[in-house]
């Protein structure tokens, strides 16, 4: 994704942030490995009043690492409870995000207070959640590349997950985006080739 692609997105979160009467959310969502984060964290780089929830901290690692046609293992109601509705409600809340050394939730913490709040997020335009979404991204990037790339990354961290991507994210991937369509809810899409 070029820079040019980063300040197409920032200019049309923007013109929605002062659109809108309140606080808003914007979803970031593509296949594993696309770039979602990458985008998510240029974004807040570019302004103040913009903060990110990882996505990661709202994945059940047990059912996160099985086959879903809906991606079971992401947990979006604890999401929407615990960060989305609050958030564009301006309301003060506290979230867990789960805390991978411990295998277990974290300890919870304020929902930061912001203009613009940033998730990026695996099967994030799912019916549970889409309706919270302010402005829906889409990290546009073929499924066999999205995954190839996402396998290197997982490399260099020293992580071996080959047979999770091949047998059980890349499926759950290709069911998610077959039932959902995901990539039909975006307001944006970005090309990450």
């Amino acid at each position: 994704m070029s820079q040019t692609d980063v300040d197409a997105v920032f200019e049309h979160v923007m013109a929605a942030r002062a659109a809108a009467e309140g606080p808003i959310v914007v979803g970031i969502s593509g296949f594993c490995g696309a770039g979602k984060s990458t985008l998510a964290r240029a974004l807040v780089e570019r302004a103040d009043g913009i903060v990110r929830i990882r996505g990661d901290d709202f994945l059940d690692p047990a059912r996160s690492h099985r086959r879903s046609g809906d991606w079971s293992g992401v947990e979006r109601e604890r999401l929407a409870d615990e960060v989305l509705r609050p958030f564009r409600e301006g309301r003060a809340s506290e979230f867990r995000p789960y805390d991978w050394g411990a295998g277990r939730l974290g300890e919870p913490r304020p929902l930061p207070s912001a203009e613009v709040l940033v998730v990026d997020l695996i099967g994030l335009f799912h019916p549970d959640t889409v309706g919270l979404l302010d402005v829906r991204i889409w990290v546009d990037l073929d499924l066999e590349t999205a995954a190839r790339r996402g396998k290197a990354r997982d490399e260099a961290l020293g992580r071996r997950h080959d047979r999770l991507w091949d047998e059980v994210w890349v499926p759950n991937e290709r069911d998610f985006a077959e039932r959902f369509r995901p990539r039909d809810h975006a307001h944006l899409i970005v090309d990450a080739r």
